[in-house]
């Protein structure tokens, strides 16, 4: 089985979010695929599996469960296809049937991720204190995927953020993660963010795609703007563009291939 390590949401290597990519050529049952992604340690493992010409079966394993949708291994994937093919569009299949659609576009990969909402939440004071926020703006929450969203009021804070995970993980239950998030500063981009999922997968994730599902339509509201430009400040960092339709959510990004190799199993 080939596989592929990816660096996403970046131009250079050692730099975005990790992901692997395993190119299956018959199914493999969820426990091996879980097995594979605990013993690769990325937040994220892409399984692909070819449908026809140009659509793939697609699942995203965290070193702790599956995961239904991510857009890093999504990125990292079609990275992947369009360097070893000559594929200009490939449509993924989730496990959920939600088709994922992504074209080269000039020098960036355009994926197009379905809408989802935000319904108004009130956090924990036990959560705010395990992250170590002393002041908040709005607090919402995703059903969908089961994530927390807080918006506090400045960028240096966000960056500022150090949570104690234990406390974090004892705060709530039942959930994914917590995104928090603030207006920028800067005229390079619109906002920044931060993704916390201890829950479900590591203490903090580098660079996350799929949040974007509701948080360009949240900060699309607030700043008038149908395209955005976000910083996600985590240790590694990365950048990527939005763009908010009326139905979904254009996702723009790079990626860097840095390992290509053969799994023995």
């Amino acid at each position: 089985m080939e596989i592929y390590f990816v660096d996403s949401f970046t131009t250079e290597p050692f730099k975005g979010n990790p992901a692997a990519v395993c190119m299956t050529s018959n199914a493999l049952s969820p426990s091996t695929m879980q097995d594979m992604a605990t013993e690769i340690g990325f937040s994220e493992t892409a399984f692909l599996c070819q449908i026809d010409e140009n659509t793939f079966g697609i699942r995203f394993f965290s070193p702790k469960t599956e995961i239904p949708i991510c857009g890093h291994a999504t990125l990292a994937a079609a990275n992947v296809l369009f360097e070893t093919s000559a594929m200009e569009t490939i449509v993924f299949k989730t496990q959920q049937q939600i088709h994922l659609m992504v074209a080269r576009c000039e020098r960036k990969i355009k994926m197009k991720f379905p809408l989802s909402t935000l319904e108004s939440f009130s956090v924990p004071m036990e959560m705010l204190h395990a992250l170590g926020i002393l002041e908040f703006l709005e607090s919402n929450f995703n059903a969908e995927y089961r994530i927390i969203v807080i918006e506090i009021p400045s960028v240096s804070g966000l960056q500022k953020l150090s949570p104690d995970y234990q406390k974090l993980l004892s705060s709530y239950n039942d959930i994914n993660g917590v995104v928090v998030t603030a207006a920028s500063t800067t005229d390079e981009y619109d906002f920044q963010y931060r993704y916390f999922w201890p829950w479900s997968g590591s203490n903090e994730d580098s660079v996350t795609g799929g949040v974007q599902t509701f948080l360009t339509k949240y900060w699309s509201n607030k700043l008038n703007k149908k395209t955005l430009h976000c910083y996600q400040a985590s240790q590694r960092g990365g950048s990527m563009t939005t763009e908010l339709t009326n139905h979904a959510v254009y996702i723009y990004g790079n990626a860097v291939i840095t390992l290509k190799g053969n799994w023995l199993i």
